[in-house]
């Protein structure tokens, strides 16, 4: 039986059209509705790697309009008794944020460049409601297993199938992507793209 975890009056909004995003949260709360920010993403990252943000930043940074664009579409009123969250997950490699891939070859491109190496996925989370604001990054480490043939024919099946093209990274842990792993240090969840363990205790916050 799936019960509410986090008991409120107010109203949740997630600010993200993502199904993984919205299947997570409901771990948390079932009681929420899915508003989606009209921003553009890939402009405000342009942005933000001319000025020079560092790559651990950006996804908190993108999370944070996000929840932001939705909150001041709201009414006073709403404001005040409403809760809403923007995410947004980042996959960095030597320092360079991996994006969704533009086709195959750069899907494989990207998952062999990870390979026999350790990345960083880091989702950006923030929580806006009344006068109050919350905004963290919770950081999980994946390690890949080495380029061998092994690896290189799990990748070329997998950049076969439909999967790696709307995944930061090409690649989800939640689906065939996980046979590239090797092992991971931190939340299993923020890789599938919401930490909602620590998601969680920072709504309680809000309450």
């Amino acid at each position: 039986m799936q019960t509410d975890q986090i008991k409120t009056n107010k109203r949740i909004i997630l600010a993200s059209a993502s199904p993984r995003r919205r299947e997570l949260l409901s771990l948390v709360t079932v009681n929420f509705e899915v508003v989606t920010a009209e921003i553009d993403e890939r402009a405000c990252e342009i942005r933000m790697e001319e000025e020079g943000t560092p790559a651990l930043k950006v996804s908190e940074n993108l999370a944070e309009l996000k929840a932001k664009a939705v909150f001041d579409s709201l009414t006073s009123e709403e404001k005040e008794n409403t809760i809403v969250i923007g995410a947004d997950t980042s996959v960095i490699s030597d320092g360079v944020i991996y994006g969704k891939p533009e086709d195959r070859e750069d899907a494989v491109r990207m998952l062999s460049s990870m390979s026999g190496k350790v990345h960083v996925v880091a989702t950006g989370v923030a929580l806006f409601t009344g006068a109050k604001k919350r905004v963290f990054t919770e950081e999980t480490r994946v390690e890949f297993y080495a380029l061998d043939d092994f690896q290189k024919k799990l990748i070329s099946d997998y950049c076969d199938s439909r999967s790696p093209y709307d995944k930061a990274g090409s690649y989800g842990i939640q689906d065939m992507g996980a046979l590239l792993i090797k092992r991971i240090d931190g939340d299993y969840s923020n890789v599938v793209g919401l930490p909602v363990s620590r998601l969680a205790r920072e709504l309680s916050y809000m309450l």
